[in-house]
């Protein structure tokens, strides 16, 4: 009969490979609890200022927990993870950190801190409320190739996928590189938006509670999955466009128009309009077949503003 397992805080691994030692062994069907690190491994505090950002220790950086034994999985099948649940601690960060994220020009480093306790919302400057819709950024299984891989970016195995609708009642579908699949979970966020654009959400611990089940012989080559989707807002969307010849102009455009309007329409310094992109505004591609040009839609939900 399938179990119910956990994980504890203290184990946890910061690079993907196959030479791990499994911290548990679980069957098709169980469900394990991890509780998880936030993503810096507690640097970053609610006594943290935006010039620790320049301090953190990268090596330190995405603990996952795990890795889990998965009996019977082989290379071929495919892991189905549902997320059960997943809870988040009471405090949370977003930064902005000079050379990474989509656009380049934000020079100074930036930290934001977020208070969780009320688990619905999170509140933001200007009266902006941001929903709680907490999910694991970084989903995977170990990889077939030998050596230690950074967590980020993503592949085949999944790994920092940053898919914010994996929250509870989604099913990933992961394929499975080495036998017993040596699956890890971690980077909680209590809330993101499509592209996480200043290259964080709000970034949190937490606990995810996955439910295992195995897929044999499947033809699966990279992650896919199943979610419920998002419910309509009552208030509709704001989208600001971007048009270019190249995506990457068109979406950073896109980036840029957004963060002009959030800054005239709402009085938000840009570094606080950039970081509320990241956490509750979607990226979209709108179109890819208009040679020379394509269109990008940056889209924010109107709920989220004060009326």
């Amino acid at each position: 009969m399938p179990s119910r397992l956990r994980i504890g805080r203290e184990t946890f691994h910061y690079k993907w490979a196959k030479s791990h030692k499994p911290v548990l062994t679980i069957g098709d069907g169980d469900t394990v609890t991890f509780e998880i690190n936030d993503v810096a491994s507690w640097q970053l505090t609610e006594d943290s200022k935006s010039r620790d950002i320049d301090r953190l220790d990268a090596s330190k950086l995405y603990p996952l927990a795990g890795p889990v034994f998965v009996e019977g999985a082989r290379p071929g099948d495919a892991l189905i993870v549902e997320t059960v649940s997943v809870k988040t601690a009471d405090f949370g960060w977003s930064a902005i950190m000079p050379g990474f994220g989509l656009l380049e020009e934000f020079k100074k480093p930036y930290l934001y801190k977020w208070r969780l306790k009320d688990k619905k919302f999170a509140t933001f400057e200007k009266g902006i409320k941001i929903p709680i819709r907490p999910f694991c950024g970084v989903l995977g299984v170990a990889p077939p190739e030998r050596g230690s891989f950074d967590v980020m970016p993503p592949g085949k195995h999944g790994g920092n996928l940053d898919i914010r609708h994996l929250t509870a009642g989604s099913r990933i579908k992961i394929p499975v590189w080495v036998d017993g699949a040596l699956f890890s979970a971690g980077d909680v966020h209590a809330a993101m938006g499509d592209g996480e654009v200043c290259v964080c959400a709000i970034e949190c611990a937490g606990e995810a509670t996955l439910r295992f089940t195995l897929e044999r012989n499947s033809s699966l080559r990279w992650p896919q999955y199943l979610t419920e989707g998002d419910a309509k807002p009552k208030r509709g969307y704001y989208v600001a466009t971007g048009i270019a010849p190249d995506l990457m102009a068109a979406t950073k455009e896109s980036v840029r128009n957004m963060l002009d309007y959030l800054t005239k329409s709402y009085g938000l310094t840009r570094e606080d309009a950039y970081v509320l992109c990241s956490v509750a505004a979607d990226v979209r591609v709108h179109e890819v077949v208009d040679q020379p040009n394509w269109v990008v839609g940056t889209m924010i939900s109107r709920d989220v503003f004060p009326e």
